[in-house]
């Protein structure tokens, strides 16, 4: 048997329209072409192949066993072209090919999830790269310009050619295990109680915050690069710390996890700012992407996570 030949895209759109449209007559209209042209398009195609692809003994065209195997690929090989066009379509008019946004690992993922939902739907052609980073982090993929967009968290000093804009808030709860000793304190937990308890600590591995600390109390503390390591461990009991409350709501509700009431207050509200470099513009995608994480409303029901 001689190998198949080299079949045009024409010729699989043809087999396609066949399919979808019940037959030779009603391809032949959906396409704007002769019947006999549909015809003598599809023989072409299983001389090509080397194989019958439709049974036209019966009334209605049908399908062979090989045609319906066949049928899936000609489709997309259909589609990955139509895509391939649409993105060159997409460059043309000035659209990005990738995006790659940097989030601080407290942005609710939640409404990070609707957020890729929607921009996938508004700009389906653009590839997307997702980094979460914690505290300095976020802004370093920035300066450095590995991502073009960045939703940072506690301000830190950065340079003039940094656009940043203040998109929201997300409530921290100091928190720990129902059987850790500050889980006694009915009241305010004086700070000096706060002290004696081992801290559980997030950090980061960027210079824009080397040596730094925020919020914390503890006289010995564990640093961690890892929320949901933090989040662990806190549920095991081995410290304290303030987590986002989306991501302990359910933890909270259960009890595995209760809220610590310092005298600075029950809860302390996170600062996110959107940020991207002044001396590299975004385009139609980005700002797009920018304009909806300002927008975002960040007050989240209990359980959202």
């Amino acid at each position: 048997m001689r190998e198949p030949g080299l079949p045009s895209l024409d010729q699989l759109r043809v087999f396609i329209a066949v399919i979808d449209h019940g037959g030779f007559a009603h391809a032949a209209r959906a396409l704007h072409r002769t019947q006999s042209v549909i015809s003598y398009t599809i023989a072409n195609l299983e001389e090509q192949l080397n194989i019958a692809l439709l049974d036209r003994g019966k009334r209605r065209v049908t399908l062979t066993e090989a045609g319906k195997a066949l049928l899936a690929d000609a489709r997309a090989v259909s589609a990955r072209v139509d895509g391939m066009r649409a993105r060159a379509r997409a460059l043309g008019a000035g659209l990005e090919a990738e995006i790659c946004l940097v989030v601080d690992v407290m942005f609710p993922m939640c409404r990070l999830v609707m957020l890729l939902e929607s921009f996938q739907r508004e700009y389906p052609t653009v590839a997307l790269r997702l980094h979460t980073e914690a505290l300095g982090g976020v802004a370093q993929m920035v300066l450095d310009s590995r991502c073009q967009l960045g939703v940072s968290g506690m301000p830190v000093h950065l340079p003039d050619n940094i656009d940043r804009q203040l998109a929201g808030h997300v409530t921290m709860m100091p928190v720990c295990a129902p059987f850790h000793p500050l889980a006694r304190y009915e009241g305010v937990v004086p700070t000096a109680a706060l002290r004696e308890h081992l801290q559980l600590v997030l950090t980061d591995r960027s210079p824009l915050t080397a040596g730094q600390d925020f919020g914390v109390l503890g006289l010995r503390d564990w640093r961690l690069a890892d929320l949901h390591s933090k989040h662990a461990l806190l549920r095991g009991g081995l410290g304290w710390g303030s987590m986002p409350e989306a991501m302990i709501s359910e933890d909270l509700g259960s009890g595995r996890l209760v809220r610590l009431n310092l005298q600075d207050g029950a809860a302390l509200q996170y600062p996110l700012f959107v940020i991207h470099r002044a001396d590299n513009q975004l385009g139609p995608a980005g700002r797009w992407l920018k304009e909806q994480i300002l927008a975002l409303d960040y007050a989240l029901p209990h359980g959202a996570y």
